[in-house]
C-alpha cells in the first residue's frame, strides 16, 4: 500500500505533521486503535527504487539503497477524505524517517503496512493518564480526540522548550503539563519525578507511558510499585533510546524489555 503526500505542516521546530492522500488509501481500513500505526518504508534519497515497489525489485540491491521499516502512530484517518495524518519528529537530515518528512512534497510517496495497534482509553475508569514526549504525541492526540466531553484527562509531555509545545484539542477535559529539557535540572529525570510528584485525580485511572526508554522505564516503576498499576492492562512502551540508533534499539530492545519487566 502507497499514499502521496499532500502537504506537510510544521506543528513545532522538530515535529512536522505529513498529510497523506491518494494512491492506494482507498484501500486503506483504519483502527478503533488510538495508536494505531504504519509499518512504513522509507527509501534512501538515492535509492534506485521507486514507490510502489514489490519485494523482487529489491533482490539484489545494496543493503545502503534498501527500504527501512519503522513504525509510526496515526494521528488521524479521515475515511470520508481518504486522508492519512502522520506526525514525524525530524532532527535535520539525521536519521531516514525525520530526514525523509523535512524533505517530503506534495507528490512525493511513501509505501506502508497496517494498521497495527492495540490501545484505546478505556471507558470504564474515571480518568486517564498519558505521559510521553514528542514521539508518542500523535497517540495521545488521537486518543484525546477519542475522549468524550464527560471525560478526564491528565498529560504529562516532555519537550525542549515552550517552542516545542503543540496543541491537543480535546471535548474533554484535559490538563496538560508541559515538562521542558532546556530548563531541567536534569532533563533525563525531570518526567519521572514530576509524576512522582504529582498529585493524582481520585478514582480510577488507564495509563498510557510511550517515549524515551529511560524515562519511560522510570515512570513504570512508579507507577507500578507507588500507585499501583497493574502493568498488564497498562500501555507502556518505549519508542526509541537515548544514545542509540533505531536499528542499534532494535538489537537490544527485547532484552532491555524483559530487564524492565523484573523492576517490579
Amino acid at each position: 500500500m502507497y499514499a502521496e503526500v499532500h502537504e506537510v505542516i510544521t506543528l513545532s521546530p522538530t515535529l512536522l505533521r505529513v498529510v497523506l492522500t491518494g494512491g492506494t488509501l482507498s484501500q486503506f481500513e483504519g483502527s478503533d486503535a488510538t495508536d494505531a500505526y504504519i509499518n512504513a518504508q522509507f527509501l534512501p534519497a538515492d535509492s534506485p527504487v521507486t514507490v510502489p515497489f514489490e519485494a523482487d525489485d529489491l533482490d539484489g540491491l545494496d543493503p545502503s539503497m534498501r527500504p527501512r521499516p519503522r513504525r509510526f502512530t496515526i494521528r488521524k484517518w479521515d475515511a470520508e477524505q481518504q486522508r492519512l495524518d502522520i506526525d514525524f519528529v525530524s532532527h535535520g537530515e539525521h536519521g531516514y524517517a525525520g530526514a525523509w518528512a523535512k524533505r517530503a512534497q506534495p507528490g512525493d510517496r511513501l509505501q506502508f503496512k497496517g494498521p497495527g495497534g492495540s490501545y484505546r482509553p478505556s471507558d470504564t475508569v474515571d480518568w486517564h493518564l498519558f505521559v510521553g514526549d514528542e514521539s508518542a504525541f500523535g497517540a495521545i492526540g488521537a486518543s484525546l480526540d477519542s475522549l468524550p466531553a464527560s471525560s478526564r484527562a491528565l498529560v504529562f509531555a516532555i519537550v525542549d522548550d515552550d517552542e516545542h509545545e503543540i496543541d491537543f484539542p480535546s471535548t474533554a477535559d484535559v490538563t496538560v503539563h508541559w515538562l521542558h529539557r532546556s530548563t531541567a535540572a536534569d532533563p533525563e529525570t525531570v518526567l519521572a519525578e514530576t509524576v512522582a510528584d504529582a498529585t493524582f485525580p481520585e478514582g480510577s485511572f488507564d495509563v498510557f507511558v510511550h517515549g524515551e526508554a529511560s524515562e519511560v522505564r522510570s515512570v513504570r516503576k512508579h507507577l507500578v510499585a507507588e500507585r499501583g498499576v497493574d502493568p498488564d492492562r497498562a500501555s507502556i512502551s518505549a519508542y526509541w533510546r537515548r544514545n542509540h540508533t533505531d536499528e542499534d534499539w532494535r538489537r537490544v530492545k527485547r532484552e532491555w524489555m524483559m530487564a524492565q519487566s523484573r523492576d517490579v
